[in-house]
């Protein structure tokens, strides 16, 4: 008798952590994920950013938050990615009026 297989995830989901650049749009927001590496050749650390964009169902991330997004089906002709939750909120400056 075989042993019992324990079940796998159909499908492992890439997971993303950045900031929010901008949230002008109707239920997208544009994260920037920060990567650092050792250069292949030079080996000084670079640093480099990619924008993705994301769907944000009820509009609660702002810009500044830091937020985990994950893979997800294609969405529109640029989305491929899923708000999962807000990490960090963005502090709110005070606005001086003179």
């Amino acid at each position: 008798m075989p042993d019992p297989v324990t079940p796998t995830p159909r499908h492992q989901r890439k997971e993303r952590t950045g900031e929010v650049v901008s949230s002008k749009m109707q239920k997208t927001i544009v994260v920037s994920v920060r990567r650092r590496f050792p250069h292949p050749q030079f080996k000084k650390v670079v640093t480099t950013f990619k924008k993705f964009y994301a769907h944000d169902e009820k509009a609660e991330a702002k810009v500044g938050d830091i937020v985990r997004i994950v893979e997800t089906r294609p969405l529109s002709k640029t989305k491929r990615w899923r708000l999962v939750e807000i990490i960090e909120r963005a502090e709110e400056t005070a606005q001086v009026t003179a």
